[in-house]
């Protein structure tokens, strides 16, 4: 019993050191988006839609599966993976579509940030849409995609603690929710998937589509498959191992060169690159040098990393979405104001019908959320960038061209149409999310069910052949032996199942936006 009370102690304070990469991803599915469209399935459905709530972030936990098992096994972030493997012309399509995605993702963040600062501080909307051109750019500074696992540490903590923040201010704010007798019990009804009126209402089955376009975001996927690495490259560099691969940066489409083909060449320019150093090809093609996991540590991390992105999505991001909607069930619904309401309509109902405090709580929550997913989305940005074209910027930098362009429509609107015209910029930038998920998810799912892309070398006696994806500059005479990760049938067929799910709902939601309907 000792033994196994010490085991349990032993996992769990290794499990400990793998919290992180999970916390920063769930920022993603907590963004001011979710307001809107949990809050209106809350006021419109009551409790109905939470089931809606658990099964896009299943869909999530699925999708940032595949995301793990992608930048563990290749040692490449999903953007790389497509630089590599994808013609030039569709790997600019992706580009192009991922670029869209975050700009679409920085309108919510914009708009609920300016939105809390004008509740908050009383700084007009206009202002505080200005503002948040330079509201993040102190705390970038402790994001380094290539840094060391100290760096990432740092960064996750100051991510996790505007979650924590987030998390706080919705138990606070359900506390003070006037609950009547039975709630419970409806909450937890509206859990399951037992209310038909989801699928029979065409409004119920828009804001469900609606739920499932903001929580699920396309930026999402580039940010898994590069946050679990730095703790790969942790292990080896404590234990001795040294695996890299050599990309040629300077071909259209790029390629992984085996080691014995290069040279080692100094950078003539050694902050041109994060890359600790290069290597030239005798044609004279310089190669960027990546860090490639060897297998003991992917055998280290892989189930931990794994189970820490589970937890975080469903014990934050679960959450916090329910709690949103379950607040806007237990105090919106049935009031007449609440169905069309935009979030600083919200906040004045949470403060009428509950208390002053209460919407202090929400536009809090929406500071510290839009906050840390504006953080997160520069950051996705940034590997993007990097992944897709090779082109490296600094963070801060990255933040004002991308805040910049994501601000301009919300100032025109704002000019033009006012207040309402916020509303309608926050919507479209949902709707342009739902178009691209399926897009940029669909090379995720091929590249985990290829088995030449999941695939690692053991090191052994027996002489075999090497992965060209995956060599190792160790000495030649040292063979090793193939272990594959590639989707099982089961995460295969659930994998394509959910990504066809998706894609339909996300279809109607776009159909139904066009006709005039409105989340």
């Amino acid at each position: 019993m000792h033994q196994a009370i010490r085991s349990m102690l032993q996992t769990f304070k290794k499990y400990l050191t793998f919290v992180g990469p999970g916390l920063v991803v769930s920022v993603s599915y907590l963004d001011p988006g979710n307001y809107s469209t949990s809050t209106s399935g809350g006021s419109m459905y009551q409790y109905k839609l939470c089931f809606i709530i658990f099964m896009s972030n299943l869909f999530a936990v699925i999708l940032q599966t595949l995301c793990v098992k992608l930048g563990t096994i290749t040692g490449l972030d999903l953007a790389e993976m497509c630089r590599l493997n994808l013609t030039p012309k569709w790997n600019l399509f992706m580009y192009l579509c991922a670029e869209i995605a975050i700009i679409a993702t920085d309108l919510a963040e914009v708009v609920g940030t300016a939105i809390s600062l004008e509740i908050l501080f009383g700084i007009p909307l206009l202002y505080g849409v200005l503002i948040t051109v330079l509201d993040v750019l102190i705390v970038l500074m402790a994001y380094h995609k290539d840094g060391s696992l100290k760096q990432t540490k740092i960064f996750e903590i100051l991510v996790s603690i505007l979650v924590m923040a987030t998390c706080v201010c919705f138990i606070l704010e359900l506390f003070k929710c006037p609950f009547e007798p039975g709630a419970g019990w409806e909450i937890f009804k509206g859990f399951l998937p037992v209310n038909k009126e989801i699928f029979k209402e065409k409004n119920a089955l828009f804001l469900s589509c609606g739920i499932v376009g903001s929580t699920v975001m396309p930026h999402s996927l580039f940010l898994g498959s590069a946050l679990v690495q730095p703790r790969l490259k942790d292990f080896d560099e404590k234990h001795g191992k040294k695996g890299e691969i050599f990309i040629d940066s300077s071909s259209p489409q790029p390629e992984i060169i085996p080691d014995e083909a290069t040279s080692i060449d100094a950078s003539p320019d050694p902050s041109a690159t994060p890359m600790s150093r290069l290597r030239r090809l005798s044609n004279g093609s310089m190669l960027v040098k990546k860090y490639k996991p060897s297998y003991e540590a992917i055998k280290y991390c892989l189930n931990y990393s794994y189970v820490e992105l589970v937890l975080s999505l469903f014990v934050v991001a679960v959450f916090v979405n329910s709690a949103i909607l379950i607040v806007a069930g237990a105090t919106l619904y049935g009031k007449p104001d609440a169905a069309d309401a935009d979030l600083l309509s919200i906040y004045e109902m949470l403060s009428r019908y509950i208390s002053p405090a209460a919407g202090l709580l929400f536009a809090l929550s929406m500071l510290f959320s839009g906050q840390s997913a504006g953080i997160v989305c520069t950051m996705a940005g940034q590997i993007v960038s990097e992944g897709f074209i090779n082109w490296t910027i600094a963070p801060w930098k990255r933040r004002i061209m991308t805040r910049v362009i994501a601000i301009m429509p919300v100032i025109i609107v704002i000019g033009i149409l006012g207040r309402e015209g916020v509303n309608k910029v926050m919507n479209s930038s949902q709707v342009v999310l739902s178009f691209i998920l399926p897009i940029v998810s669909a090379p995720l799912i091929y590249f985990t069910c290829k088995k030449k892309y999941m695939v690692v070398y053991r090191t052994s006696n027996t002489a075999e052949e090497t992965s060209p994806l995956l060599t190792s500059n160790e000495d030649s005479a040292v063979t090793s032996k193939p272990v594959t990760y590639e989707n099982g049938r089961f995460l295969r067929i659930t994998s394509i199942l959910t990504w066809v799910i998706i894609t339909a709902l996300n279809i109607y939601l776009i159909i139904a936006f066009a006709n005039g309907a409105d989340i």
